[in-house]
């Protein structure tokens, strides 16, 4: 076999190795650089639910009535995909979502925040622009009414509808009816709209609503919230302290485009979302901003001229901010703005950015999970793997003697690496190791012992055919090498299959193999490799010592002078071999002169 065309430079790949190491533990202190007795709070592995402790929490659906079998049944598969999907743009990947029965949704978070994730999988994200008929101080107890908000105007220069959804409502003189307005006509004298635009069931629920009462919706709707957020019917809501009556939602939800939300942070350091409709959502949006504008707008005033030009932009029932609209919004985007922190902000856009689900659902239960047995679990798990690990050192020692050095400084250096990308995943990508993936982890001592034995074995080859040690290490890896990459690309492309269409634990199994199997191949060409390269080149090894592995006489190798006898060379013409006698006589007995050969 010809010799490899490339040159060996093992210190080029060590240092690339502790480049790639320092880069890794620096991407773990990040910030706490400075600080090393914070150091150790940086280390820490994200354990899942079954590790550590958690929430359980069944979410029950509400269908509207009329819905059949079949139809609850699609919504079900669709808002468990949802919800997933909300899970996992949160970067929550630790939690599940599973539907139980036909009616119920099981999601279990681990660790911390879980009734934020909660909210996140539960909340319904339905989506209503409605037009204000119809405003009013709320009266509480005492004979104060409550100050009516002040809305913002939506943009003229920026095609987008803006809020104020601040905590506290400010005070401010409610605009009086334009001239030829109808004037209201409930029993509350500081109405302002155009009562004569709702129906009869509204507008009984108008004067009946209090809003200072936390149970408004029951005390309305009662226990459906079909009831006080279906876009065909008008509907009054509460909103900072001011009571609402809103028209049908001409536009919904359902007309944003799927993916378009998203958030901007503000000077004054609040956060917005953007929003993009889709070409229905741009048709209808910008026909209803142009039908209020012309309507109830005055241009040279740049101030709405009745409570009709407000919008309510209602999330599941609930207005987040009700600006007037200030210009014709056709252009397919608009933006909510207001107070929202960066959390709520994000939560909105991502829910936003799956969809609404396509039901209603209402907590059934919560449970919340100890971490006594996830203890126990993690301690036997980790147990399982120190045993493999010590069954593959004895073996490598046993086997390969001084080459086992290299295989156990092969495995340390994995699960170092392995280490410290958790770790970092943990951090910033909030993973989660499960029992599952802990197993994964387990597989993967043997894929890196799978690696080092493959070339070990090339080497060994290489080694009983007579070559040098240094000769031998470059054929034996250039055989082995594609061996390795080849069964390191069947483990991936099988970790990667198993996590595309599993769910939950087993994914948490396959996203650790496939890691680890990365793992394997940097390890392998980056250490493995050039350090046996190294160690070729010292006595022990390069002059192939008995306890090093690779003493020819142990692995079988067939030395020139035992095995074998070189040919005699053919005479020259006239000239006279030893014991012949020229002329083709018969050859003569040589006296013994050695007493050794007697």
């Amino acid at each position: 076999m010809a010799p490899p065309t490339t040159t060996s430079h093992p210190g080029r790949s060590l240092l690339a190795l502790v480049a790639l190491i320092l880069v890794l533990v620096l991407g773990v202190l990040a910030s706490s650089l400075f600080q090393p007795a914070s150091w150790h709070k940086r280390f820490k592995v994200g354990l899942g639910l079954d590790l550590s402790s958690g929430t359980t929490v069944t979410l029950q659906a509400l269908p509207p009535k009329g819905t059949t079998p079949s139809q609850l049944a699609t919504d079900m598969n669709t808002a468990t995909s949802i919800m997933s999907s909300r899970v996992n743009g949160a970067g929550f990947n630790g939690a599940s979502v599973t539907s139980q029965g036909t009616d119920l949704i099981n999601v279990t978070v681990p660790g911390k925040g879980s009734r934020e994730v909660i909210n996140l999988v539960g909340t319904t994200a339905q989506l209503r622009f409605r037009q204000v008929l119809l405003v009013a101080p709320n009266y509480a107890t005492s004979a104060t009414p409550t100050p009516t908000p002040t809305p913002t105007p939506a943009s003229s220069a920026s095609p987008s509808p803006s809020a104020s959804p601040s905590p506290s409502p400010s005070p401010s003189p409610t605009p009086s009816a334009s001239a030829g307005q109808k004037p209201s006509t409930t029993t509350d004298p500081q109405a302002q709209g155009n009562a004569a635009l709702l129906s009869p069931t509204v507008k009984a629920q108008f004067d009946k609503l209090n809003c200072s009462n936390p149970n408004w919706k029951k005390e309305i709707y009662g226990n459906n919230p079909n009831a006080w957020d279906d876009p065909d019917i008008q509907t009054v809501a509460c909103y900072q302290g001011a009571k609402y009556a809103l028209d049908k939602a001409l536009v919904t939800g359902e007309m944003l485009k799927l993916g378009g939300s998203s958030t901007t942070l503000q000077t004054n350091g609040n956060w917005y979302v953007n929003l993009t409709f889709n070409p229905e959502g741009t048709q209808k949006f910008g026909q209803l901003s142009t039908k209020m504008y012309d309507s109830y707008f005055n241009p040279s005033t740049s101030q709405p001229t009745s409570e009709l030009d407000y919008f309510a932009i209602v999330l599941d029932g609930q207005p987040v901010s009700v600006p007037y609209m200030g210009a014709v919004l056709d252009t397919g985007t608009a933006q909510i703005q207001g107070s929202f922190t960066e959390s709520q902000a994000t939560s909105l856009s991502n829910v936003l950015n799956y969809g609404a689900l396509p039901l209603t659902f209402t907590p059934v239960s919560y449970e919340s999970v100890s971490a006594q047995l996830g203890a126990s679990q993690l301690h036997a798990g980790l147990l399982a793997g120190l045993v493999g690990l010590l069954l593959v050192v004895v073996y490598a020692f046993l086997y390969y003697r001084g080459l086992g050095i290299v295989a156990v400084s092969s495995l340390a250096i994995a699960a170092l690496l392995t280490f410290l990308s958790v770790v970092l995943l943990s951090l910033y990508e909030s993973f989660t190791l499960s029992l599952a993936g802990i197993a994964g982890l387990i597989v993967a001592i043997g894929i890196t012992a799978d690696s080092f034995v493959v070339f070990f074995e090339r080497l060994r080859d290489e080694v009983r055919e007579g070559k040098s040690l240094r000769s031998a290490v470059e054929h034996g890896w250039h055989r082995a090498r594609r061996t390795i990459l080849v069964s390191d690309t069947v483990s991936f492309i099988a970790a990667a299959v198993l996590y595309k269409f599993a769910i939950s634990d087993v994914q948490n199994f396959a996203f650790t193999l496939g890691l680890t199997t990365l793992v394997d191949v940097v390890v392998v060409f980056l250490f493995t490799k050039p350090m046996v390269t190294l160690l070729a080149r010292t006595e022990f090894f390069g002059g192939q010592h008995k306890w090093s592995g690779l003493d020819p006489a142990r692995l079988g190798t067939r030395s020139p002078w035992r095995g074998s006898r070189r040919p005699a060379a053919r005479p020259q013409p006239g000239t006279a071999q030893p014991g012949r006698v020229p002329g083709g006589a018969s050859p003569v007995a040589q006296p013994r002169t050695d007493p050794k050969e007697a």
